[in-house]
């Protein structure tokens, strides 16, 4: 990629794309929390919590797999996320283009990486470090975030 031509989303950039994608989770999800569950925001009562830890109440399962499907779809095929659209950013693949399918599955699995310890701290670190501003997810998928205005 030519290094003149795109410049690198920085931190803030990022953080505020994803700030917009979680409050459009948020429109989406509360009304269908109020309908299916009665309430607008879950606490632990309203969960069905089979399995100890881990979280088995179908309606958060299903908004999991809808927020992990939103990034690998939108990322891969259009080459941004709402938030991202909104705020002038788009993920490309180091040749330029749409990263596709397997390398946004890649970059967003690893986001389970880029979360450790907790709080994405190691992701936070890489972005602020890394001369592209690349989380570990972006380095191994070969993908990279970058301002389109």
């Amino acid at each position: 990629m030519n290094h003149k031509v795109k410049k690198y989303a920085g931190l803030w950039k990022r953080f505020l794309a994803l700030i917009i994608d979680f409050l459009i989770f948020c429109i989406i999800f509360f009304p269908i929390t109020r309908i299916i569950k009665g309430v607008w925001i879950m606490n632990a009562t309203d969960h069905r919590w089979n399995g100890g830890l881990f979280v088995t109440d179908p309606l958060c399962i299903a908004f999991l797999i809808f927020m992990f499907l939103y990034f690998i779809f939108l990322e891969g095929l259009a080459g941004a996320t709402l938030g991202k659209l909104i705020i002038g950013l788009r993920v490309i693949n180091i040749n330029g283009k749409k990263p596709g399918l397997l390398k946004s599955l890649i970059r967003n699995i690893l986001r389970l990486i880029d979360g450790l310890p907790a709080l994405n701290i190691l992701g936070i670190v890489l972005i602020v470090i890394t001369k592209e501003n690349t989380r570990f997810g972006d380095i191994i998928a070969k993908t990279r975030v970058v301002k389109v205005r």
